[in-house]
């Protein structure tokens, strides 16, 4: 009991959720996810949340199923069901609001807010978030970038414990440009 107790306030120190209990909540949860620092999947109403396989939530994000902004005035709290689907990619700090599905291998932009549905098979951006492009488009956009730009392995991440040599190295080698990690 003990252990539990100083386990949630530790993930609560650390900005981590609890995902075991958001599940047994009722959050439904694909394989292979990943779930980065400061997410904030709607506690109150979790179980109307379902994220497919693969799904990346960067810093920040926000999936919210319910909106209480008219509780005051017409006494009722909206809710919606949350459906993200398999290899999606949310940028840091989105926000996901109730009633929305994102399609399958969907990006969407950093500091996003998704207020309607995103298809399959595309990059949205923006706040209200709306589709810019195909994903196959954006992809071979970078494919090109990444021909003309330095590429780095996993040695150079915080993962791979990258020497402040090999972040000068980094610096040096993007100059005010980008790179990329391979």
């Amino acid at each position: 009991m003990l252990k539990q107790m100083i386990r949630k306030v530790l993930l609560r120190v650390r900005g981590e959720l609890d995902i075991e209990h958001l599940k047994e909540q009722g959050l439904k949860l694909g394989r292979g996810c990943n779930i980065l620092s400061g997410v904030i999947i709607d506690p109150s109403h979790v179980w109307h949340v379902e994220i497919g396989d693969e799904v990346t939530l960067a810093p920040r994000v926000h999936i919210l199923a319910h909106d209480a902004s008219m509780k005051s005035h017409l006494g009722h709290t909206k809710i919606g069901k949350v459906s993200i689907g398999n290899r999606v990619f949310v940028g840091a700090g989105s926000i996901i609001l109730p009633g929305v599905r994102i399609g399958d291998n969907s990006v969407i932009g950093a500091g996003s807010v998704v207020t309607k549905n995103i298809p399959p098979n595309v990059v949205a951006a923006g706040n209200p978030a709306r589709v810019l492009f195909p994903l196959e488009e954006y992809l071979s956009r970078h494919r090109e970038h990444m021909k003309t730009s330095p590429c780095f392995g996993e040695e150079y991440t915080a993962r791979g414990k990258v020497s402040q040599k090999m972040k000068d190295e980094m610096n040096e080698k993007m100059g005010a440009g980008t790179g990329f990690i391979i």
